[in-house]
């Protein structure tokens, strides 16, 4: 069944630094296991900010055991949803909430000691820190090695969590803070976590090529320069699970990228869509995308990003072909399968048959 949202309670919200805050909601009983969720999966929120729609995802920061629900939201300069969230949501307010997606996954626990690595650099340490909390609650022989990106020690994260998971498992979990603006004692962990300084850190401190696996999570700068340096320390690639929270290039978050030159996605088209089983077809505009096609007509695809970060609108072609212009979050068994992104697709037939129900 596609995501779909629901309206909850705020339980409380919580003050984490000067620009982010936690929220958490109350789940009523009927819609536990709709809200059931897997460390380093994310909600999608909804409200009308200033008369507009406005969506957007944010990782789910407690652990499987924690019986919470709870995301964090970082206030961004021109963010219009983190500047609400930080601003005016309180205890006892509703918000339409989206039924918990995303693969940023902890893989599957074969049983027996693994060690684990999570690179973050700001927010990007939600969902890292929904994974160790998990794995050190579950997996009593495990390690899991934190390397977290910030400007200064004032805008950490979960500081105070953080080390008190420290304090809790101090032989299986470590903590190596870098801060781009305010110098340490130790010369490795001040600047920025560049390539040359990630090469260093996951030779000499954590050996990179020792992890069972390894999280990337954060802005799309910091993930691509650890993706290149692990790829040269001879990492496997399968072995490396990617989370943007940006695009790499820089560009716009929460909008389309233009379609590539070489597809024809100049002309109108035809869109059908399965959607929990029902079958509806929708007129696409020149160069409009399937998603914003979709909201044109009034059908409640599910969607979050519209960046391709976040994969709310994953679906499979299962007839046609598309244009995809970037893709930030499929797997490559994903997209070798006929998966797409469709906030970033555009039909180059004229017409498509897309299934957001398929798995």
């Amino acid at each position: 069944m596609s995501p779909r949202f629901h309206a909850l309670k705020v339980k409380d919200v919580k003050r984490e630094t000067a620009e982010a805050v936690s929220i958490s909601f109350d789940v009523p009983e009927p819609l536990r296991e709709a809200y059931r969720f897997a460390a380093g999966q994310y909600l999608t929120l909804r409200a009308v900010i200033d008369g507009a729609e406005v969506r957007r995802s944010y990782s789910i920061c407690a652990g499987e055991d924690d019986g919470e629900l709870r995301v964090a939201v970082k206030k961004i300069d021109g963010g219009v949803f983190s500047a609400f969230a930080n601003e005016n949501v309180a205890a006892g307010d509703e918000i339409d909430v989206m039924t918990p997606s995303g693969r940023f996954l902890l893989p599957a626990h074969e049983g027996g000691p693994r060690s684990l690595v999570a690179i973050a650099a700001g927010s990007g340490i939600t969902p890292v820190l929904a994974m160790i909390r998990t794995v050190l609650t579950r997996e009593p022989e495990s390690d899991f090695f934190l390397f977290y990106g910030n400007r200064s020690a004032q805008t950490i994260i979960f500081k105070e969590e953080i080390e008190d998971l420290k304090d809790l498992f101090p032989t299986r979990f470590g903590v190596f803070h870098v801060l781009s603006r305010e110098t340490q004692d130790v010369e490795i962990l001040s600047g920025r976590l560049d390539r040359e300084k990630l090469a260093t850190l996951l030779t000499y401190v954590v050996p990179a090529r020792e992890a069972d696996a390894l999280f990337l999570c954060g802005p799309g700068e910091m993930i691509e320069a650890a993706t290149a340096t692990l790829k040269t320390l001879g990492v496997d690639e399968a072995r490396i699970h990617r989370e943007f929270f940006t695009p790499a290039d820089g560009s716009a978050p929460h909008a389309a990228k233009p379609a590539h030159a070489e597809a024809d996605t100049g002309h109108s088209a035809r869109a059908e869509l399965i959607i929990d089983g029902a079958r509806v077809a929708v007129p696409v505009a020149a160069g409009e995308t399937i998603i914003d096609a979709a909201i044109r007509a009034g059908v409640e695809a599910p969607f979050s990003c519209k960046g391709g970060m976040c994969c709310t609108c994953r679906a499979k072609v299962e007839a046609g072909k598309v244009d995809m212009a970037v893709n930030y979050s499929l797997e490559p068994w994903e997209v070798e399968a006929g998966f797409v992104l469709t906030c970033q697709s555009r039909p180059v037939t004229d017409t498509v048959v897309l299934d957001f129900d398929a798995m």
